[in-house]
């Protein structure tokens, strides 16, 4: 982490947020809270290993790994 004020650290992760509360969960209602976790599951699941991204040249980012290794 960065120095407290500096929220550089943060970024990947807060839009990383952003992208699945926009894709996902303001589209839906869930009844349970179970629900809810299993869906933000999947969609983390989802994000990693199927979604492609324009900035990682088309790929996901686990084949965008792969490639790189």
């Amino acid at each position: 982490m960065s120095l407290v004020g500096r929220c550089i650290d943060n970024g990947p992760m807060e839009a990383f947020w952003g992208t699945l509360k926009c894709e996902m969960y303001y589209m839906h209602t869930y009844s349970t809270f179970e629900k809810l976790e299993k869906a933000i599951e999947a969609y983390i699941y989802f994000y990693n290993n199927e979604r492609l991204q324009a900035k990682l040249n088309g790929l996901s980012p686990m084949q965008f790994r792969t490639k790189a290794a």
